[in-house]
């Protein structure tokens, strides 16, 4: 099954890819390594402002994480001219999630970018990951992620 297939059978059709909110770019390449500046979590098109632990439960906050996932892949699809097949790893995440000072559960919301990639990429998407909590994130958002990737 093809990477475009899976995307398919998900349901998922990948966004535009969401321009730069300041002074930076969306992705840089060096050499076969890409890495995708932090994307913030949306719904309909608008930041999905909450703070896991006090307004947001670890299950809306893991549905976050897979929409971010969703828009990272369409950065990296952009940065592979269109070609996701192009993608020889998804080497690491970055997952910063706000949170309550007494909030443990990072890793649980992180993980809904995770499974997607898994599911999307197959062994191509097992990566090595760090999520964090945080005190805020830009625009009030609940999560944001960053990825490195290894392209053809």
């Amino acid at each position: 099954m093809t990477i475009a297939s899976r995307l398919t059978a998900l349901g998922i059709t990948l966004p535009p890819v969401a321009a730069p909110a300041a002074a930076y770019v969306m992705y840089v390449r060096t050499g076969n390594t890409l890495f995708i500046s932090g994307h913030i979590a949306k719904k309909d098109g608008k930041p999905w402002v909450g703070q896991l632990g006090r307004d947001m439960s670890t299950e809306q906050g893991k549905e976050a994480a897979r929409a971010v996932a969703v828009d990272l892949m369409a950065t990296l699809n952009a940065a592979c001219d269109g070609d996701l097949s192009r993608v020889t790893r998804i080497v690491k995440l970055v997952s910063l999630v706000n949170s309550t000072a007494d909030f443990t559960e990072h890793h649980l919301v992180t993980n809904g970018a995770s499974e997607l990639l898994g599911e999307v990429f197959g062994d191509v998407g097992k990566h090595a990951r760090s999520a964090f909590g945080v005190a805020q994130l830009p625009l009030g958002a609940c999560v944001e992620i960053e990825m490195v990737a290894e392209i053809a």
